[in-house]
């Protein structure tokens, strides 16, 4: 009902100890998990039935406050062996049911101890489903998370933190989560035991090729995939000039993905990728690296209402006709009608038509909208770490 907040806020229920409030005044209570703190950001959902702490470390996350629509979230606990990046970039979760202990033999910690290191807050006890459908019909709001173990909330002070949040657009968060320095990466996929080797990550022992990959936020996974197909890689940070890049003598250059609006980032990444092209230096990009390439070759990018963020999304090879199942996580897409002539689509989304695959005609670069290396899973794409490897060979 109406009251002192001049907006419409449900009953409190007993005992919550956490309320996730958005912009435009709509209040979730619910019950505190993980860091005792207040963080905001924009409110998105993801699909995913499982992975939940690769999600949660991706970089491409920053800025964001994640609703999870499965509702078992927590039941595999975590561990120090499925993380995308060291400190998590994520803002938050919502969840609709309480986290649970971890039943899975590689869990080392309960997921509320791990969120309470990593200082992120989340809530449950939310109704999923109406959010949810509250951001695909009406787009990702901005919101605020507090997590109070006391009980003591302030709705009018989170509502100030969301209305006046700047949101994503228009905000380069790749300086945020990229490297500092110049690092050597040359661990690969991981493997189940076997008669050769243990469970776990392996090492690169015979490098084919030599890579360096841009780190606008880019996950281990796609570091240990291109490891995995025998690229020695060098990671450097995301504002290297082409000097930075090319001291390395590679034969690719891999551009990552990351957070943030392509068009911000790209004001010192646009640049050197044209450049990339001009030499006929082999390029792959993946999500915000395929956005970037868009913008280097002359197109434009634009912020969606909702993004595609989850593990079932299906894309068409425009070439072959085989559709293929795939993780996904962006809130920006390149716009179609602004690509010039020489830039062929050569992937597309089944959900809404949108862009997930470029090439430019005549030069050994291409890039995709979704997560070839997607951990844990799914997998269709994985070829595409071959096919960067096969154009470095014809070079």
């Amino acid at each position: 009902m109406p009251n002192q907040y001049g907006f419409n806020v449900p009953p409190r229920p007993e005992g919550a100890t956490a309320a996730l409030v958005l912009a435009d005044g709509t209040v979730f209570w619910g019950y505190g998990l993980g860091a005792a703190t207040t963080k905001v950001g924009e409110v998105c959902f993801n699909t995913s039935m499982t992975g939940y702490q690769e999600i949660l470390t991706d970089p491409s996350y920053a800025g964001q406050i994640i609703t999870f629509t499965f509702p078992h979230i927590g039941n595999v606990g975590a561990n120090d062996a499925d993380i995308e990046t060291i400190t998590p970039p994520a803002r938050g979760l919502v969840l609709r049911a309480p986290v649970t202990d971890p039943s899975n033999y590689r869990a080392t910690r309960h997921l509320d101890d791990w969120l309470k290191s990593h200082d992120l807050p989340g809530i449950s006890g939310i109704d999923t489903r109406k959010l949810t459908r509250r951001i695909r019909d009406q787009g990702a709001p901005n919101g605020a998370l507090c997590h109070a173990p006391d009980g003591n909330l302030d709705i009018a002070e989170l509502h100030r933190l969301a209305a006046e949040w700047p949101g994503l657009e228009g905000m380069d968060l790749a300086k945020e989560v990229s490297c500092r320095q110049t690092y050597k990466w040359e661990e690969t996929r991981w493997a189940f035991a076997d008669g050769e080797r243990p469970e776990g990550y392996g090492t690169l022992n015979s490098p084919k090729k030599r890579v360096v990959a841009i780190d606008y936020g880019a996950k281990r996974n796609i570091l240990r995939c291109l490891a995995s197909a025998g690229c020695e890689v060098t990671v450097v940070p995301a504002t290297s000039t082409l000097e930075d890049i090319l001291r390395h003598e590679p034969d690719g250059v891999f551009l990552a993905n990351g957070p943030g609006d392509p068009a911000a980032t790209g004001d010192y990444a646009v640049p050197v990728i044209r450049e990339l092209v001009e030499r006929d230096m082999p390029v792959f990009g993946i999500c915000l690296g395929h956005q970037m390439l868009a913008l280097a070759m002359g197109g434009k990018t634009g912020k969606m209402e909702r993004g595609h963020r989850g593990a079932n999304h299906p894309v068409r090879d425009n070439e072959t006709g085989k559709v293929e199942i795939t993780s996904q996580n962006h809130g920006f897409v390149v716009l179609p009608d602004t690509l010039p002539d020489n830039v062929e689509v050569t992937h597309v989304s089944l959900f809404d038509g949108t862009v997930e695959g470029l090439k430019v005609r005549g030069k050994p670069v291409f890039s995709v909208q979704h997560h070839p290396e997607a951990s844990p899973g799914p997998h269709d794409s994985h070829y595409l770490f071959t096919r960067f490897v096969d154009m470095m060979d014809r070079k």
